[in-house]
């Protein structure tokens, strides 16, 4: 039996998962049950897939939680402790981050395997664009899209979906978190033109 594939991500009304200016994480949208939602999605056994951006991203954010341990979140705790894949040619074999494995190999292969060898879940939050080339490949079972209620037309940046081709989902699961924020979860199927 093959593993699923979650694309993780977060992002605004307009598609940009992450925004300059004075926006903060979450866009300072972060609720409870937000944060409830992410610590049960990351809680239970799953293996992460970063590449190798997103890695340096939740490194950095490791590191300043070391010096301050409490503004972690406790999801973010929760994903730190899984089994992690790492996929790079530009890092190196010292990954500061429990249970990480350095893939050097392009990530299609090593998403490939992991889908046909792991008995976990394999979910991977942001790398959008690895997640990009993953769901050209036809190896993403599933979008997971958190949608902040804030358009950051002026200071957006990183488009969750920018540049990926054609597609027709399937919605599988929705839920309404802290009275404003939408976690969508589809399943994709590559759009065929009739």
């Amino acid at each position: 039996m093959s593993a699923t594939y979650t694309f993780d991500v977060f992002s605004s009304l307009d598609g940009f998962g992450s925004a300059g200016s004075d926006w903060g994480g979450y866009w300072g949208k972060q609720g409870p049950e937000l944060l409830a939602r992410r610590l049960e999605l990351y809680a239970p056994a799953c293996q992460v897939v970063f590449g190798a951006n997103t890695f340096r991203l939740f490194s950095s954010f490791w590191d300043q939680i070391k010096l301050n341990p409490e503004v972690e979140d406790p999801w973010g705790i929760a994903l730190h402790e899984q089994p992690a894949t790492v996929i790079s040619t530009t890092l190196d074999e010292a990954l500061d981050w429990p249970q990480a494995t350095l893939e050097r190999d392009d990530a299609l292969t090593v998403v490939k395997r992991l889908k046909e060898t792991s008995s976990l879940p394999l979910r991977s939050h942001g790398s959008l664009s690895m997640n990009h080339s993953l769901l050209a490949a036809g190896l993403v079972d599933f979008i997971q899209v958190t949608i902040f209620p804030v358009i950051t037309g002026a200071s957006g940046d990183a488009p969750v979906l920018g540049g990926v081709g054609d597609y027709d989902l399937e919605l599988v699961d929705s839920r309404l978190l802290d009275q404003s924020i939408q976690e969508l979860t589809y399943r994709p199927t590559r759009h065929i033109a009739t």
